[in-house]
């Protein structure tokens, strides 16, 4: 696993031992970002079940001004750490020892850019971490989130947590979902809400 692209371009980053973690693949990681490259740049991103961090580390390489990287796992959070300090980002990330649910609660922002979460497959945890964050002030309407899925997985509660499907792309075994909160009427006439 490495970085793609901008300042650590290339840089080998550490994966923790065992089946935990599911590292995002490099060709899905190079589709994702050429999908958000207009999103990226001076971005505040969070990193949510963020395994060896390759994906905030890849947003903090391409320009995004802070990163958040939420992992529960020890090991991941020692991966996470020396990949931080070998590509020289640690200046801008923050990374926060916790459960994603719990998480939510330390970031620290006016507004999140982009919000990237790859849970476990098959345990619904997306659900609960929607719920929560569709209650945060620091989500608004411009925040794009997106999920790495199994392909399988069910979004049909989506509308009911107050989000909408932007984008979907489609893998072999696996999904980005991209979400944001649905604007309402006095939103999209540009009227005070």
């Amino acid at each position: 696993m490495r970085v793609i692209a901008g300042t650590a371009k290339s840089l080998p980053l550490v994966t923790p031992e065992g089946a935990d973690t599911r590292p995002t693949t490099d060709r899905i990681k190079e589709t994702l970002f050429n999908m958000l490259q207009w999103n990226v740049q001076g971005a505040v991103f969070v990193d949510l079940f963020s395994g060896s961090g390759g994906i905030g580390i890849e947003a903090l390489s391409r320009g995004a001004r802070k990163a958040y990287f939420v992992e529960n796992a020890p090991a991941a959070i020692d991966c996470i750490k020396r990949n931080l300090a070998f590509t020289k980002l640690q200046e801008r990330a923050i990374v926060i020892k916790q459960d994603a649910c719990s998480a939510l609660n330390s970031i620290a922002e006016q507004t999140v850019d982009v919000i990237f979460m790859d849970p476990p497959y098959g345990r619904g945890q997306e659900r609960g971490v929607l719920a929560l964050l569709q209650a945060k002030s620091y989500v608004t309407q411009d925040t794009l989130i997106i999920v790495e899925t199994s392909l399988d997985t069910d979004f049909s509660y989506l509308q009911e947590l107050g989000f909408v499907t932007e984008r979907e792309k489609r893998y072999k075994t696996n999904r980005h979902i991209f979400l944001r909160k649905i604007r309402s009427k006095d939103e999209k006439s540009g009227l005070p809400g």
